[in-house]
């Protein structure tokens, strides 16, 4: 007998009512707000053509690695899942069968994050009633199928039926950005921007990073045999950005270290890392690169986002056959207070500069980013990230930086997503803890509920605009 998929209408919010009542009118001012995205990673071609997705297990399950980390970790094959391979082997192609696999394992998303952005996927997207499972599975297969074929589900439909105002991809300067090219000249008003994320000519330690910064230097019209021309390269590939949109930087260094170099020693230390990196000088060209990009933000007013603190592709085997972004990214120590500190002596009391900092270490919440963010005009808090992107992770975050750093030194939600159609999903499930967190210090006669309406309303809108000049 198949199970039923209900959303309860107060999923989240506490069982101690009067808590829970509170919250409830929170929530009613802000769940109807437009969702502003400010970084994910979307495939900007899925606007610019606005083709039909092609099934259901290419659009849920094979690109998200949210989805098939968990499978993989219960001893299923990455190649039973379709998911490409480097050397263009063959993986199963038959969708549906890559579909039966995640319903007979459905259970095994019990309780997480995963599952909640799902089912609100499979209930409010696609009006499916019955739980996820094997009895069910053609039948999901079938209604998700479907509708793919129809106008209505097609990527900019669903942009607008998701009341997306702005959503941001992310793109590295060897792209040419003829994607939102085509998005500009095509007269869709959906708003479709992109951000410039500089690590594959940044990072000495990236696959091709001299060949990479080659072609950098070829598109720019500069030669980047010089430090003098590679940042020239920057400046011309960060203006070609902003026209196509962006108003941020995003950088995934393994580290937050920053260091501050005369111009001579940055010169020297650039030299050596485009013929043979050690990983001191690849660390230390990272870091002055940081206080670079901080520079070029306070000239040209974009943004800063700083993603430290992963050991990236952990998995050997994984990442030679099936490349990078696989679900095997896992957290590192953080370390904040000395590592921005040659940054923040140069730049952190500059009007000009924000840069919006995340982590994976919530260790470093209270004891290191809220004190910063807390005294730094420069700095904002970046919403919980990755594996903190669920209900718990959420509520620690406000635990931890709140009384610091308050609310205004944050930025309100990102999905950093490339799945598209759990973005509403994760942006409620935002709302909701946060209106959860606001009912608490109201019912506590912390916070007046008149307050914390503005509060939730800044959280689910405000602060992203403000600080993402969007």
């Amino acid at each position: 007998m198949t199970k039923p998929l209900t959303l309860h209408p107060d999923r989240l919010f506490p069982a101690e009512p009067t808590i829970r009542d509170i919250a409830r009118r929170l929530y009613a001012g802000v769940a109807d707000l437009p969702i502003v995205s400010p970084h994910g990673h979307t495939d900007p071609a899925w606007f610019a053509t606005n083709e039909p997705f092609s099934d259901p297990s290419s659009l849920l399950i094979v690109p998200d690695h949210y989805v098939f980390r968990m499978l993989f970790s219960q001893g299923t094959s990455l190649e039973t899942l379709g998911v490409p391979t480097v050397d263009g082997s063959l993986t199963e192609t038959d969708s549906r069968k890559i579909w039966h696999v995640l319903a007979n394992n459905y259970h095994l998303f019990r309780g997480t994050p995963s599952r909640m952005w799902l089912d609100w996927v499979f209930s409010a997207v696609f009006g499916l009633d019955v739980l996820l499972e094997a009895e069910t599975a053609d039948l999901y297969y079938d209604t998700i199928d479907a509708a793919l074929k129809t106008e209505a589900f097609r990527p900019r439909a669903l942009f607008e039926r998701f009341n997306i105002e702005v959503i941001a991809t992310t793109e590295s300067p060897l792209d040419g950005l003829a994607h939102h090219a085509a998005i500009r000249a095509s007269g869709w008003g959906g708003r479709v921007v992109t951000a410039y994320r500089p690590d594959p000519v940044v990072d000495p330690e990236a696959a091709r990073f001299a060949d990479n910064v080659r072609r950098f230097g070829e598109t720019a019209g500069e030669d980047v045999s010089t430090w003098d021309g590679y940042l020239a390269a920057h400046r011309f590939h960060r203006a070609r950005f902003r026209e196509a949109g962006a108003t941020s930087t995003d950088h995934g260094h393994p580290s937050a270290r920053t260091a501050d170099l005369t111009p001579e020693d940055a010169a020297a230390l650039y030299a050596r890392v485009l013929v043979a990196a050690t990983p001191e000088d690849a660390e230390l060209f990272r870091a002055q690169m940081l206080t670079e990009m901080a520079r070029m933000s306070i000239e040209d007013g974009m943004v800063m986002q700083l993603h430290p603190g992963v050991h990236r592709n952990h998995n050997a085997a994984v990442l030679a056959r099936f490349g990078r972004d696989k679900g095997a990214d896992i957290p590192t120590e953080g370390e904040f207070v000395d590592s921005l500190k040659p940054l923040l002596d140069r730049f952190g009391t500059d009007p000009r500069l924000t840069l919006i900092l995340f982590t994976l270490d919530e260790d470093v919440y209270s004891r290191e980013l809220a004190p910063l963010a807390g005294h730094y005009p420069c700095l904002r808090l970046g919403p919980p990230w990755w594996f903190h992107d669920s209900p718990e992770g959420m509520r620690r975050f406000r635990e931890r930086t709140t009384e610091t750093a308050g609310f205004y030194n944050t930025v309100g939600f990102n999905d950093d997503t490339r799945a598209f159609l759990s973005i509403p999903a994760r942006h409620d499930v935002a709302r909701r803890m946060d209106c959860v967190w606001l009912a608490q210090l109201v019912a506590e006669h912390r916070l007046p509920e008149d307050e914390a309406h503005e509060v939730a309303h800044a959280l689910a809108y405000d602060l992203v605009k403000k600080a993402y000049k969007l």
